[in-house]
């Protein structure tokens, strides 16, 4: 079971935009804002935070993982294709369009 997942930036303000813009189709918003971190949690539940972005502990780079993937669940097709279509908008890259990724699955995936 995952409690929260955490993902470091070097500029937490551009950071915190792009997740403001990308989360709100998944139904996730930020609900606490610090120096060094930025939380979102479910609209619905603001208590119950999933997701921090902040600059790293030991005050160097963040760098990003090669292989690292955070998998969030959208609530529907059209929202999975609007958080893809959000996250390009707002500086992501398309790794792969809203679709199947086997062929003849119903589970559709995006990556940004």
């Amino acid at each position: 079971m995952i409690g929260y997942v955490m993902v470091g930036a070097d500029d937490l303000d551009r950071a915190a935009r792009f997740y403001d813009a990308i989360l709100v189709p998944l139904g996730l918003v930020q609900v606490e804002r610090a120096e060094t971190y930025a939380a979102y949690a479910p609209e619905a539940a603001k208590d119950a935070i999933e997701l921090y972005v902040t600059t790293p502990f030991d005050q160097r780079p963040a760098t990003p993982g090669n292989g690292t993937m955070i998998a969030l669940v959208a609530p529907s097709m059209q929202a999975l294709e609007q958080f893809h279509t959000v996250g390009l908008q707002s500086g992501g890259t398309d790794e792969g369009a809203p679709g199947p990724r086997k062929e003849g699955s119903d589970i559709c995936y995006a990556y940004v």
